[in-house]
């Protein structure tokens, strides 16, 4: 098996896999580093990464791309709303109030929620990553932002059980990227811990992350972000001055339009990473909108005053890291910006400013948390050994419970899980109950949430059990912050207390309630003795409570496996298309060969007539695939390719004989004088024997040779090159056997001999 860590960003994905010489960035199909995280509907077939790229122009409205921003989020909420005014596909709210994007394939409408879609990007990265390591792929790590709610990490662990895979850990982005930095990092003071700042500025968000170092240690001491801050909202910004200036320079309404504003974007993206090394940029679309080829300007200096908002907001997350690490700028030691937005040289100067120092570039900007999710597979795994190193990250959002409605008072406070808490962590609750409750895990401050997230996460029922004195009975429960940063109830026990007022001895109650017939353990405390001679014995009863979950946004196992059988179906749909798409490329590339062969290569074996009627097939074939055979399946070509080989091949035939055959000839004349050269020791009738059968093997391959030349090229020739092969294999045979009885012959007569003497 292999160790595999997923970086799946809003617009590009990367995988890293661990290997025996390190770790190592997997190229896709196009030899490149980065894949594009889009899914694309045709109407056949579906185009995932680099393909759908390839695709999204002629197919805008079923390219479904940013779905990271989508998963785990509701339909109505507004910063979704906003999100959806910029994506071309239709969507719609789901009974559950998700979101349902609604693409066109195979001649109807179908309803696919945003976490189905990540499903086939994340089988699209495994199949890539089998096929580059020629292993299959199960355990693996992801990256996910710090800012993921409890519902957004459980839709991206349904999106890899659905595509086949076993997260050991989602991981986030900057602990994964610091793992990468800290695990090959040899120069740490011994005075004290390093603190550094990683600042990822992605396609969409932004996070910060304070870290402190140690030998052989890593302990994230705060998360912050601004998920709604990224490159993207850097390329709107010049998206807007160009629309702008377009519609007063040439009236078109880029807006108006889903495959102009497209291409704009992405011109937009392209001007952005222009002016990161150039003081200006010109911009320049053939043909943008109602036939106009378009032209624009900007320099570094405009842009970055127009971006001035955006470059202001940066220093927010900083503050806020730095706080809730409980440091000051002045106990940072380090800054390392990753993430594919931070190149602008203007967020470099606002970082600098606000750290009062320069900030550094020591790791890939685009493959650091790949890498780190590799690394962090390969410690979870038995696969590898990898020295030893401790990883220690926390929780950005504080979290309470209520029970049946009422907030747990843990403390002075409902929080029972504090912003910064260590992952995983485990809290027993101790509650007075005698039947079944339910318990609600709720972020306890909104305002460390992003906005528009509930409060509410979800839902636990306690049973149902029933305690035979609810005054005696109490609850134990076991709520665990797990690995991925998901609450669970890991478990709850009844555990009642029973006074029996009997005349046993501890001996014999001990014995009684150990062999309960409920199956409960009953444990006996020591007895006290009354004054009228009875034992007051106490036990101690503990049952196992059943614990369900109900999270309002997940998928239920049901719905589980009809997503895996639906992907299944729509993998299988897209083997059959490349299929046929390979069959079709075949056929089209054989008519084209053929066709210059027939009037040069295979010129002198083809009849006339052959010719002709070959010549017609092959039109007759070019013009069917072009019309009628545009879109046929799989058979029809293979039928075609069939037909055209019944008539081509005797023209094959006979061209690739006539080599053949001169070789063999060679081959034979070579067997005949090599067999004669090594009948000089054999004795007289042996050896007459042995000549008589070259003889008669040379005179047929000169007569037949002499016939055969005699015949035009364009029929079937009298000698075939496998009849002489067929004769050269029958010389050898014939004088093998002829000679195996010659050494018969010697070893009968030196055993006469050693008999005699």
């Amino acid at each position: 098996m292999s160790v595999v860590g997923f970086d799946i960003g809003n617009e590009k994905c990367v995988i890293a896999a661990v290997k025996q010489r390190g770790v190592d960035v997997l190229l896709n199909d196009e030899s490149k580093r980065e894949t594009p995280a889009l899914v694309c509907f045709g109407e056949k077939q579906r185009f995932l990464g680099s393909a759908a790229a390839a695709s999204a122009m002629m197919h805008p409205k079923t390219t479904v791309s940013q779905v990271k921003r989508l998963i785990g989020r509701k339909f109505r909420d507004p910063d979704v709303q906003n999100e959806l005014r910029m994506l071309p596909f239709e969507t719609s709210e789901g009974q559950d109030g998700g979101i349902l994007i609604h693409l066109k394939y195979l001649g109807e409408t179908h309803r696919f929620t945003p976490v189905q879609i990540m499903a086939m990007l994340f089988a699209h990265l495994k199949y890539m990553t089998e096929t580059n390591l020629g292993l299959p792929v199960l355990d693996c790590v992801i990256g996910i932002p710090s800012y993921f709610t409890d519902l957004q990490r459980r839709a991206y662990l349904d999106a890899a059980k659905i595509a086949g895979l076993k997260p050991l850990r989602l991981m986030h982005d900057c602990t994964a990227t610091a793992l990468g930095y800290g695990i090959y990092k040899m120069d740490f003071s011994n005075a004290g811990p390093t603190n550094v700042a990683f600042v990822d500025i992605g396609h969409c968000d932004t996070q910060v992350s304070i870290v402190s170092f140690e030998a052989g240690q890593m302990r994230i001491l705060s998360h912050a972000f601004d998920n709604s801050l990224g490159g993207r909202d850097f390329d709107e910004i010049l998206f807007g001055y160009f629309a702008a200036c377009f519609k007063e320079q040439y009236n078109i309404d880029v807006y108006s339009n889903v495959r102009a504003s497209i291409r704009l974007r992405a011109a937009c993206e392209k001007l952005k990473k222009v002016l990161s090394a150039n003081a200006e940029a010109p911009l320049n679309i053939e043909c943008l909108m109602d036939e106009k080829d378009v032209k624009g300007f900007i320099k570094r200096e405009e842009f970055e005053k127009l971006a001035s908002g955006l470059l202001e907001r940066i220093n927010i997350p900083c503050t806020k890291a730095i706080t809730d690490a409980g440091l000051t700028v002045g106990k940072i030691h380090a800054v390392e910006l990753v993430g594919s937005g931070s190149r602008i040289p203007a967020i470099t100067r606002q970082l600098a400013s606000f750290f009062r120092r320069e900030p550094s570039r020591t790791i890939n900007a685009s493959e650091c948390v790949a890498r780190g999710c590799a690394l962090q597979c390969a410690m979870l795994s038995p696969i590898f050994r990898v020295r030893d190193y401790e990883v220690q990250d926390c929780i950005p959002f504080s979290i309470g419970f209520s029970l049946d409605k009422t907030p747990i008072l843990q403390g002075s406070n409902y929080v029972l899980f504090p912003r910064g808490q260590p992952i995983p962590s485990a809290i027993v609750l101790q509650l007075q109950r005698s039947s079944l409750f339910h318990l609600e895990p709720f972020y306890a401050n909104p305002n460390e949430l992003p906005s528009g997230v509930p409060s509410e996460i979800s839902c636990f029922t306690i049973g149902p059990f029933q305690a035979s004195n609810s005054e005696r009975a109490r609850v134990k429960v076991k709520v665990q912050l797990n690995l991925h940063g998901i609450v669970t109830v890991e478990s709850a026990m009844l555990i009642e207390e029973h006074v029996d007022d009997s005349k046993l001895s501890t001996k014999e109650a001990r014995h009684v309630t150990n062999g309960s017939e409920d199956g409960t353990y009953m444990q006996s405390k020591p007895s006290n003795a009354s004054a009228d001679g009875k034992t007051n014995d106490k036990t101690m009863r503990r049952v196992e409570i059943p614990v369900s979950e109900n999270i309002n946004g997940t998928m239920t196992g049901v719905e589980l496996m009809e997503a895996q059988e639906k992907e299944l179906k729509l993998a299988q749909q897209d083997r059959t298309m490349e299929q046929t798409k390979e069959k079709k490329n075949a056929l089209e590339s054989y008519v084209y060969e053929m066709r210059n062969k027939l009037f040069n290569t295979y010129r002198g074996f083809a009849s006339d007539e052959e010719r002709e009627g070959i010549s017609k097939s092959l039109q007759e074939t070019e013009e069917w695939l072009y019309d009628d055979g545009e879109d046929e399946t799989e058979g029809a070509y293979t039928s075609k390719l069939e037909a055209l080989k019944k008539l081509v091949d005797p023209v094959e035939n006979r061209f690739k004989d006539e080599e053949a055959r001169t070789q063999a000839s060679t081959d034979l004349f070579k067997c005949i004088a090599d067999i004669r050269i090594s009948t000089k020791s054999l004795p007289n009738e042996d050896r007459e024997s042995i000549l008589n059968e070259c003889n008669k093997a040379e005179q047929w391959l000169t007569e037949k040779t002499k016939q055969q030349d005699s015949l035009p090229k364009n029929i079937d020739p009298l000698l075939w090159s496998s009849e002489i092969k067929k004769m050269t294999e029958d010389l050898n045979m014939k004088c093998m056997h002829i000679m195996s009885r010659k050494a018969s012959r010697r070893n009968l007569d030196n055993k006469g001999r050693d008999q005699l003497g």
